[in-house]
C-alpha cells in the first residue's frame, strides 16, 4: 500500500468513492455529534450501528469489488468449520484499477478503524461503558472489512504469482519439447 496519494489522475468511480466514504464519515459524525442533540443512547446506538453496518455492507459487496477488485464472505462448511472465501479479478483487470480509487479504498479502511480506537479510549477515560458498546461493534466491523480485504489482498497476490509459475513453467516445457521435437 503506497502512503503517498496518487497524483495526476481522477478517480474513475467517484459515485462509488463518495458512498465508500459516506457511512463511514456518517457513522463517526453521527456518534461524535450526537451527544450534543440527543440524550437518548438508545437512538445513538441504534443510528450508529446501523450506519456503521450500512458501511460494513457497502464496502464488502460494492465499493472493494469496483475500487480494488477484491470481494470475500465467510461461509460455514459441512463440519460446522469457518471457510474464508476469496473472489478477486484477473491480473489484466487488477493491473488497471485506477490507483486513486485503491489509495482512497485502503486508507478510509484503516482510518476508520483507528477512529473508533480513538473514540474508545475517549469513552475510557471518560468512563462512559455504554458507549464503548457502539464503539465495540463498529469496531469489529471495521475490522472484518481490514481483515477480509486483506486476507484476500494476499490470497490475489498469491494467485497472481502460482499463475505466472505456471505460465513460466508451461511455456518452459513446450520449449523444451519443441526443442527435442525437432532433433
Amino acid at each position: 500500500m503506497d502512503l503517498n496519494q496518487p497524483s495526476g489522475e481522477n478517480y474513475a468511480n467517484p459515485k462509488t468513492c463518495l458512498f465508500h466514504v459516506l457511512f463511514k464519515a456518517g457513522a463517526l459524525a453521527f456518534y461524535i455529534l450526537s451527544a450534543l442533540f440527543f440524550d437518548n443512547f438508545v437512538i445513538i446506538f441504534v443510528v450508529t450501528v446501523l450506519l456503521a453496518a450500512l458501511d460494513f455492507w457497502v464496502v464488502k459487496n460494492v465499493s472493494g469489488r469496483i475500487l480494488v477488485g477484491l470481494r470475500w464472505w465467510n461461509e460455514i462448511n459441512d463440519l460446522g468449520e469457518s471457510v474464508w472465501k476469496f473472489e478477486c479479478l484477473d491480473q489484466e483487470s487488477l493491473a488497471r484499477m485506477n490507483k486513486k480509487d485503491s489509495w482512497l479504498f485502503w486508507w478510509t479502511l484503516y482510518l476508520t478503524a483507528v477512529a473508533w480506537i480513538v473514540l474508545g479510549i475517549f469513552s475510557l477515560i471518560r468512563f462512559q461503558a455504554d458507549y464503548l458498546l457502539v464503539i465495540g461493534v463498529c469496531l469489529t466491523l471495521s475490522i472484518a472489512n481490514i481483515v477480509g480485504f486483506t486476507k484476500c489482498r494476499k490470497d490475489a497476490k498469491k494467485q497472481i504469482q502460482q499463475f505466472a509459475s505456471q505460465t513460466i513453467a508451461s511455456q518452459f516445457s513446450s520449449t523444451i519439447q519443441s526443442a527435442f521435437s525437432v532433433v
